[in-house]
């Protein structure tokens, strides 16, 4: 059980695995107002920075929960630098389903609502951990402007314009579920150019690393035409470069998802969404295709 390994690479060097800077999570910190002894759990914990920070300057007590084997051990290394191995614990498994034993004070999902298939499914699933009158907080994207087509938003990374919403629409999404929100603190442009910056320069000393001479190419900057998308369909088969286990998918309509049965429809649906296929797919000159990741195979591409 672990994430893709692309991500254990590209974000191996990252103490925080979204927008949020180290600022921002000490300003959230303050403005949670915490006692010492508060319980936090936090799904999809990541390297731990939150709870490891927030147990050295606000002596909480909190589990993280994370399904990425590097991340957790990660994040028990952080504690014990910051002398907090005590107050914090870290757990590698599956958030997504997760409950506590005990009810917390704060549950928290931050960047990660995925693991319950958006923001309604994280808030569901948070209520279950959470004490009577304790905060639940949940960190999520949203539309800036909202984009004016399809293919715009699609060219952002998402499958459709509905994927998010915008910052009003977010805030008033908590109060139809029934929730008030009492505090708000925002990402900004640079902790979004911090978090995917840094993963540039991980991934090319990776692959340096590894003598492996590289070009990459982006489906939704590079384009995508059907006759690429058929050889790779061709060699590898459809259901395999289908990532039905990323939020895109998850995200369609259950009846488009049923209608995707033959290597037409799959290949429509590709064209249409990029980010629907699985990655990373290593090519190269009479060398047989590499779906998804992993170092020895990799390492093995690269001496054929």
């Amino acid at each position: 059980m672990d994430i893709p390994r692309i991500f254990t690479i590209s974000e191996s060097e990252h103490r925080i695995h979204n927008p949020f800077t180290e600022e921002k999570y000490a300003t959230l910190g303050r403005v949670l107002r915490m006692k010492p002894g508060t319980r936090i759990l936090d799904l999809g914990s990541g390297s731990g920075e939150m709870l490891c920070t927030w147990a050295r300057d606000h002596g909480i007590t909190g589990t993280g929960i994370d399904m990425s084997s590097l991340f957790t051990a990660q994040a028990k290394r952080r504690a014990e630098e910051l002398g907090v191995s005590e107050r914090v614990h870290f757990i590698h498994n599956d958030a997504a389903g997760y409950v506590a034993n005990e009810k917390c004070d704060v549950a928290a999902c931050v960047g990660a609502t995925w693991i319950a298939g958006g923001f309604a499914g994280a808030e569901e699933l948070l209520a279950q951990s959470l004490k009577p009158g304790g905060i639940m907080l949940i960190g999520e994207p949203y539309w800036r402007q909202l984009p004016a087509t399809e293919e715009i938003a699609q060219a952002c990374g998402v499958s459709s314009t509905s994927d998010f919403l915008t910052l009003p629409g977010l805030v008033g999404a908590f109060d139809d579920l029934g929730y008030d929100v009492v505090e708000m603190v925002l990402a900004d442009q640079e902790g979004w150019d911090r978090y995917e910056a840094a993963k540039w320069l991980t991934m090319r000393r990776w692959l340096e690393a590894h003598q492996i001479e590289y070009r990459f190419h982006d489906y939704r900057a590079d384009g995508l035409e059907r006759a690429q998308l058929d050889t790779f369909i061709a060699e590898l088969g459809w259901q395999a470069l289908l990532n039905t286990r990323g939020t895109t998918w998850r995200k369609l309509d259950e009846s488009l998802r049923n209608s995707i049965d033959n290597a037409d429809a799959a290949a429509a649906l590709m064209l249409e969404m990029p980010a629907i296929i699985k990655r990373p797919l290593l090519c190269a000159p009479g060398r047989p295709m590499l779906l998804g990741f992993s170092e020895a195979s990799y390492q093995q591409f690269n001496e054929v």
